[in-house]
């Protein structure tokens, strides 16, 4: 039977290529997503430097990705230019970063309507292929085209022995092709800048330690966004946790991150992330070391509140367990097996109760005090099932007050009207809404306001009798003075050099 006989056992159906070409635009991509899939397949080529670039130019303007990997030969740029190229059944080389073999095509057709794709292998040829929807819609065939776009960011991969760029034009997801003003231009810019933080953020991991990869931006190198502020010596590593999927290891690395009083206000910004404190909390999906989860806790039942923004879970998973974890072909979500659900919100249950911990109490390391030693000026009262707060009156500062006025009703009163007037509605509200905005205690005070309170608390511990190192004790483990160590030292020792 020849191919064109007609089978009494089925049909070949053949999708229409002008209509499928153009439903695949629609798979979910944003351009950061779109752009990091590309960057998956230099990688995967073993590129050491990767060139992301965003030229302006209207109508005509293009981004394109080039790399310095081993490149393709013509044969296997025609393999890659197909739908579906790799099966995502088989099994994949460890470090392979793919899976469906849709993401060059369908990352692409998201964003634009040309692709040009020019690659070569060392000492070899340029090999060229496009896809042009408009002309895929008009002759209504998958015909791949042998020549792409003529732009002026082609011609970069001329220089290098070996490599692949990546070209996009026709930019019609991007830019508005029938506006070129300077508010389009602007849009354009603020596009780039974000997908230049993703991509710092997705290949953090890449992007540090020995030999790293280099990715430049514009021709500026992309700095890594590392989400646990490893650098930071006060961010806390909980207990590794190793589990186990049909007999394949994962790793699950709980951190704690720092409270904002503990690191500069820089450090403390660039720890916000792309989406904030708050929207940055939860796990870190990795696979192969990129990031596929960026702070999300993967539907195990725990809502992001502000208390909780400091818990940050990194866990590894080998591309093997892709269909395991229902990683997707944009790579930006995944869910975990329902036999290790229980594991992890355990772990998520801890890390969220160790977060809660250090940034109710201000940052301090507070498994190292315990509640007895410490003194709160504010105490929380639950009466009647409802909450209040009452000012300590056995705080030292409110002692001596007390010990030193005539008319101690009129004190007490005066506390008992501060404690029933709190305004919680409105902290609550301005915590809920910019709590990165709220001032610490003595928080760009001059030195001079501290260093009086500072006094008058040591003079109040002194008129109880109590001997310069208990003093130093007590006001260490006392808020606000646990802050400012060094002052509470140097106010000590003047006080001991005072009673000699």
């Amino acid at each position: 039977m020849s191919a064109n006989e007609p089978n009494s056992e089925y049909d070949i159906v053949e999708p229409k290529a002008d209509s499928l070409i153009h439903s695949i635009r629609s798979f979910g991509y944003d351009l950061s997503t779109a752009l990091a899939d590309l960057i998956d397949n230099s990688i995967t080529a073993r590129a050491k430097n990767i060139w992301v670039n965003f030229q302006w130019d209207g109508a005509a303007s293009w981004i394109s990705i080039l790399d310095d990997g081993i490149g393709m030969t013509q044969e296997e740029l025609v393999k890659a230019m197909t739908l579906g190229s790799k099966n995502p059944l088989l099994p994949r080389p460890a470090n392979d970063l793919g899976r469906f073999g849709l993401g060059l095509k369908t990352a692409t057709f998201s964003q634009c309507k040309r692709l040009t794709v020019g690659t070569k292998v060392k000492d070899g040829k340029i090999a060229v292929r496009c896809w042009d929807l408009d002309y895929v819609s008009d002759c209504g065939q998958w015909r791949l085209l042998k020549k792409g776009s003529d732009s002026l960011g082609f011609n970069s991969i001329g220089d290098l022995n070996q490599g692949t760029i990546v070209l996009w034009d026709k930019l019609d997801r991007v830019i508005d092709e029938e506006i070129s003003d300077n508010r389009a231009h602007d849009h354009f810019l603020e596009r780039a800048a974000r997908v230049k933080k993703h991509l710092a953020m997705v290949f953090h991991r890449f992007l540090e330690g020995p030999n790293p990869l280099k990715i430049w931006f514009n021709g500026r190198p992309v700095t890594p966004w590392n989400p646990f502020l490893i650098n930071q010596q006060a961010t806390e590593l909980l207990t590794v946790e190793p589990l186990f999927i049909n007999g394949k290891r994962i790793e699950v690395r709980p951190y704690i991150l720092p409270h904002h009083s503990k690191i500069s206000q820089e450090d403390h910004i660039i720890g916000a992330g792309t989406k904030g404190w708050n929207d940055h909390q939860g796990f870190y999906v990795y696979r192969n070391k990129r990031m596929l989860v960026a702070g999300d806790w993967l539907g195990l039942g725990f809502p992001k509140e502000e208390h909780f923004k400091l818990a940050r879970i990194q866990i590894d998973i080998p591309n093997s367990l892709d269909q395991e974890w229902l990683i997707d072909v944009k790579k930006s979500k995944a869910r975990p097996p329902q036999n290790i659900r229980q594991d992890l919100k355990r772990i998520a249950k801890l890390t969220r109760d160790r977060a809660s911990n250090i940034y109710r109490h201000r940052g301090k390391v507070v498994s190292r005090i315990s509640s007895t030693e410490f003194v709160y000026l504010w105490q929380q009262s639950v009466k009647h099932g409802k909450i209040s707060y009452k000012i300590n009156r056995e705080h030292p500062l409110i002692r001596e007050c007390v010990s030193t006025q005539n008319d101690t009703k009129a004190l007490d009163s005066l506390l008992k009207m501060l404690e029933e007037t709190i305004p919680i509605p409105m902290i609550l509200l301005n915590y809920s809404e910019q709590s990165d905005n709220i001032k610490g205690p003595f928080e760009d005070e001059p030195p001079k306001e501290l260093i009086a309170v500072l006094e008058d608390s040591i003079k109040a511990l002194s008129n109880q009798g109590l001997a310069t190192l208990e003093i130093k004790k007590r006001l260490l483990a006392m808020e606000p003075f646990d802050l400012y160590k060094e002052q509470v030292v140097a106010c000590c020792e003047k006080l001991e050099e005072g009673r000699k």
